[in-house]
């Protein structure tokens, strides 16, 4: 009998009618599919059945990876890797206008999904990524600015990102049951990035230091990042006595070009 492990945020969905609703997301017929966590494989089996051209598993426990090794090791359209999603060079992976799927555990789901953000060659090799999260990650995810869950994440996420679709998902749906709902997103790669950064960490570094004091001022804050403070505040027409829930995604993003050309030594 397979024990589930609370470390790996193992909860499978089992709800027949959400699988269904997932997997019909996108036309996955004739196409290549790449999904991380895939566990008992609840989805994977489904995903089969639209007769992809390929898919590529990644599963961190080897109880479950010999699992889906056996379930699947008659066709060579199934590669299946025993390994961490965080640790995996997606620089690795061949195929293009790929779709992936995840169930994403809740302890590191922002994780993984700034490992995609963060590829350096763009547009991506994969053209649609559908996401499970945790029902208040997810709404982090989707904020908008003056909102209570805008932050860091919402700002990184929209950089790359067109969120195109979400819906949410009971708690009810999973085995073991969760203490709490999920939502799905759909996020779509945007074709051209507006905004010239370089090092897409210092667009981190600069939320980081603006939304440790998210209910301060941002005078403090760019006093810290620039010497030249109140002339970048100019250039980008900012009053220093808005709070960082304040400032639109596109800000940020121009604070990060900034402070690229500008940055204290």
């Amino acid at each position: 009998m397979y024990k589930f492990k609370k470390s790996l945020g193992q909860n499978f969905l089992v709800d027949k009618n959400i699988i269904n609703k997932i997997i019909n997301i996108e036309n996955l017929y004739n196409q290549h599919v790449f999904e991380i966590g895939p566990g008992s494989g609840n989805l994977t089996n489904s995903i089969v059945e639209k007769k992809p051209k390929s898919i590529f598993l990644i599963e961190k426990d080897y109880s479950l990876y010999k699992i889906l090794k056996e379930n699947f090791k008659y066709s060579e359209k199934y590669k299946i890797l025993n390994g961490d999603i965080l640790k995996y060079d997606l620089n690795n992976y061949n195929f293009k206008e790929v779709i992936i799927f995840g169930n994403l555990p809740y302890n590191i789901s922002t994780q993984i999904l700034a490992k995609f953000i963060k590829i350096k060659s763009w547009p991506p090799f994969y053209k649609k990524i559908i996401f499970m999260f945790q029902k208040e990650v997810a709404d982090r995810i989707l904020a908008k600015p003056n909102t209570k869950n805008f932050g860091r994440i919402s700002i990184l996420a929209n950089l790359k990102f067109d969120m195109i679709n979400n819906f949410s998902i009971s708690k009810k749906c999973f085995f073991p049951e969760p203490k709490v709902d999920s939502k799905i997103i759909v996020f779509k790669p945007k074709d051209k990035i507006n905004f010239n950064i370089s090092n897409i960490e210092n667009l981190e570094k600069i939320t980081q230091i603006f939304f440790s004091s998210k209910r301060k001022m941002i005078n403090k804050a760019f006093i810290k990042i620039f010497k030249n403070h109140k002339e970048i505040s100019k250039i980008l027409n900012l009053n220093l006595s808005s709070r960082p829930s304040e400032l639109s995604c596109d800000t940020y993003y121009k604070i990060t070009e900034l402070y690229e050309k500008y940055k204290k030594n």
